[in-house]
């Protein structure tokens, strides 16, 4: 999902285009948890980006988008760049910790 919103709409007012952002990254996260996993892999895992335009959005993680959504829209940022890219994940097992 690569999309750039903008903020600005004659009837529409910013917060409830700011609430339809958050509401379609979080439809497009279902979607594609919901698709079948390639053999070998355990979980999608998220590659996000996020920003005022595509050349100057820094990778987020997933958790952090909505926040990093109300902090451009805090500092009245009127176009918002997202790109969100699935990929599957492996689970890594973690060793467990050696005493002294």
């Amino acid at each position: 999902m690569k999309k750039t919103f903008t903020l600005e709409h004659p009837k529409i007012k910013a917060p409830r285009i700011v609430d339809s952002i958050k509401h379609d990254i979080k439809k497009f996260l279902k979607k594609e948890r919901l698709k079948s996993l390639p053999s070998g892999t355990q979980y999608w895992g998220f590659d996000c980006k996020l920003g005022q335009s595509e050349e100057t959005a820094a990778e987020v993680h997933v958790s952090s988008l909505t926040k990093g959504i109300d902090e451009l829209v805090a500092k009245n940022i009127m176009t918002i760049y997202v790109e969100v890219t699935a990929k599957a994940m492996v689970a890594v097992e973690k060793l467990p910790a050696q005493e002294d």
